[in-house]
């Protein structure tokens, strides 16, 4: 066994592999640019050696300096994580020059699947069910329309050696491949140094379903169950379960003997995943497609962890050590249900753009993830950041990822909505109330799931999961009672009055266009008449309160419902966030509700004119010039964030009168790109 690994990576996923590493007596050394001095990882580690600046090219994608950092600290062995050099062939050609072990599989197999044309010829030959589509790169945008044409809409353009939702544009049609087809290019050469692209039929109601495997260098793989990686957004995943609702015992067995097919054609030892999609259209659940086979440890990997009790990091280690798979594959059971959801820097409410900033207040449901696979009673945090830290433009925008085990699925989601009340995450935009929502929608609940869940549910954007009117009810009663306390906590400031006066007990609570009467008085709480049954503390200045409620007041009466509610106070009363949805919501003296219907609205500036920048990124491209006209939908501007292409296009028809950014120019947000007269 080795005596020292050093991590080749950042963020939850660096925290993840030290924490078990540690737990098996083997000292880290963590790598880390400028932008990760102060992260949670590089204070975790035995050792750390910084390797340069923030962006990855200058650092985290540099194989010498990794190597060098090797040699430097005497570590026996690389862990990749995932993303970065971790499915790179010549990254493990040189540790091997080295006398460096990788924990990962050998460089041929990396080679093999890292090509998704190259893969795909390999997975027709080991038995592999393979999705209609291009045989070799596609150089023009004539050449795409052709293919496309020929496969039949929808169709998906990919970049070869893309992944994480990077380098994929689907077409419906051929103006969609006009647009389209150059931009993956240039996403697959920014992103992967690779600006081959294919093309491939696009399955119907798609669900995406992958199996992890796990192999030594001894020729065993095993299969360790399905995922069901189905939600995403922009081809990004963004919950992932173990098992799939969906997939049958004997649509497991021969998803699993497929992959693990495919893993003994190309010699794979270590963790991986082979990722097919399936079509929900087919009730029998037999045309599932090879997509691609992701050779390293997935973001995802913890559900799987949750339900089989196989610490899959630690396996890795033990076979590149040359130590053979403990377990055979009728060892391999399920137990329970497992759900994780990833949480981003990236605002729903604003179309989910990216978001970049310091993390002004975070506190999370559970102390970060400390080795149990299932976490703290069910609830596992795996997280890469800390309070004061800050989500730079620089790496991927995910914060954390939530994990639960439950032992029904629904158990699992329930702990999900309550864990996801309990964080506190202030200073940029997160997607938190968003996997709040789909943890409690009911198609979500049913199990009908396909890719385009989030599209077809939300097609009009998020404004908040649905608001029951209990949880109205209980808001309402909550916003009277810290009203009251605050309130109290005023008039207890010396000097601010003249002579004792008792803290006010009648509220006007408006919350959406719905105005409630809130009571605290010998009656108890009442919200419109009706006493409401609360237990909570609150101190003036708390960002948060747990609720329960109950159906009466009696002593043995039990709790019917719990809500973690986030506080934050506002001009006339709190914006109160739970269950999905953040409320604003209007608090004042019910003397003075009345009045409040003369006060003069302030309308916002007229911004229709300008195109703004909607989030933090880099200017790649303007497609207009002054003085050109333009019409609605045309594109006007591309912005790079987060390693991705956004084109911006015109609200409506114009001519523009004014450019005030250029070509290659970093933009904050709401920055003015163009003026349309």
């Amino acid at each position: 066994m080795f005596s020292k690994i050093l991590i080749a990576n950042r963020g939850e996923i660096a925290c993840r592999v030290i924490k078990t590493a540690q737990r098996m007596g083997i000292a880290t050394v963590a790598v880390y640019s400028d932008a990760d001095a102060r992260a949670p990882f590089v204070q975790m580690a035995d050792e750390a050696v910084h390797i340069g600046p923030p962006p990855a090219a200058e650092s985290y994608l540099l194989a010498d300096k990794i190597i060098a950092a090797c040699k430097q600290t005497g570590a026996e062995a690389v862990h990749p994580g995932y993303g970065f050099l971790s499915e790179r062939a010549s990254f493990v050609e040189a540790l091997e020059k080295e006398n460096i072990a990788f924990i990962g599989p050998p460089a041929s197999a990396i080679a093999a699947m890292g090509d998704k044309i190259e893969s795909k010829k390999l997975a027709k030959e080991a038995g592999v069910n393979t999705v209609p589509g291009s045989e070799d790169a596609i150089d023009t945008t004539e050449e795409a329309l052709s293919v496309s044409k020929e496969i039949g809409y929808p169709v998906m353009m990919k970049a070869s050696a893309g992944g994480g939702g990077k380098g994929m544009r689907l077409a419906y049609n051929d103006q969609d491949v006009k647009d389209g087809f150059e931009a993956t290019k240039r996403e697959g050469l920014s992103s992967f140094g690779d600006d081959r692209v294919f093309i491939e039929k696009f399955i119907l109601d798609p669900r995406h379903i992958e199996i992890q495997v796990l192999g030594d260098k001894h020729g065993n793989v095993l299969y360790l169950n399905e995922r069901e990686c189905s939600i995403q957004r922009r081809h990004q995943k963004v919950v992932e379960e173990a098992p799939s609702p969906f997939v049958t015992p004997e649509m497991r067995r021969k998803m699993g003997e497929q992959a693990v097919a495919l893993s003994k054609a190309v010699g794979y030892h270590s963790a991986g995943t082979v990722e097919l999609i399936v079509s929900g259209a087919d009730p029998t659940g037999e045309s599932f497609y090879f997509l691609e086979m992701n050779t390293r440890l997935q973001v995802e990997h913890p559900v799987t962890e949750a339900i089989t009790g196989i610490d899959l990091v630690e396996q890795m280690i033990r076979v590149a050590a040359g130590e053979k798979l403990p377990m055979a594959q009728d060892d391999i059971g399920i137990d329970g249900w497992s759900i994780e959801t990833r949480v981003y820097a990236e605002d729903p409410y604003r179309g989910f753009l990216p978001s970049t900033g310091r993390l002004v207040r975070y506190r999370t449901p559970v102390e970060p993830w400390s080795g149990d696979l299932r976490g703290v009673d069910g609830v596992r945090f795996d997280s890469g950041v800390q309070e004061g830290g800050e989500v730079s433009i620089f790496y991927d925008p995910m914060i954390a990822k939530l994990v639960t085990w439950g032992e029904t699925r629904n158990e699992a989601a329930d702990l999900q909505v309550e864990a996801l009340d309990r964080i506190e995450l202030d200073g940029l935009g997160h997607n938190v109330d968003f996997l709040s929502a789909l943890m409690q929608h009911p198609r979500f609940r049913s199990g009908e799931l396909t890719t385009g869940f989030i599209a077809e549910e939300y097609p009009d954007g998020f404004e908040g999961a649905a608001t029951s009117e209990r949880t109205e009810q209980v808001l309402a009663a909550v916003a009277g009672v810290i009203a009251t306390a605050d309130a109290d906590r005023a008039r207890r400031i010396s000097g601010q009055l003249d002579g004792p006066q008792l803290p006010p007990g009648d509220w006007s609570v408006r919350i959406g266009d719905a105005d409630h009467e809130v009571t605290l008085g010998e009656d108890g709480l009442l919200v419109d008449g009706e006493q409401v049954v609360l237990e909570f503390h609150y101190t003036p200045g708390d960002r948060m309160v747990d609720v329960a409620l109950f159906n009466s007041a009696d002593e043995d009466a039990e709790a019917v419902a719990s809500y973690g509610i986030r506080i934050a106070a506002t001009r006339l009363g709190y914006r109160m966030t739970t269950h999905g949805r953040q409320h604003d919501i209007r608090v004042l003296q019910q003397r003075h509700a009345a009045l409040a219907g003369h006060m003069i609205e302030k309308e916002p500036p007229d911004t229709s004119k300008m195109l703004l920048c909607p989030m933090p990124g880099l200017l790649v491209t303007l497609h207009v010039g002054e003085g050109d006209a333009v019409e609605s939908g045309q594109p006007l501007a591309t912005v790079e964030a987060m390693k991705m292409e956004n084109i911006l296009r015109a609200e409506k028809a114009g001519t523009v009168a004014t450019i005030n950014a250029e070509e290659g120019e970093t933009l904050v947000v709401d920055a003015v790109i163009l003026e349309l007269e």
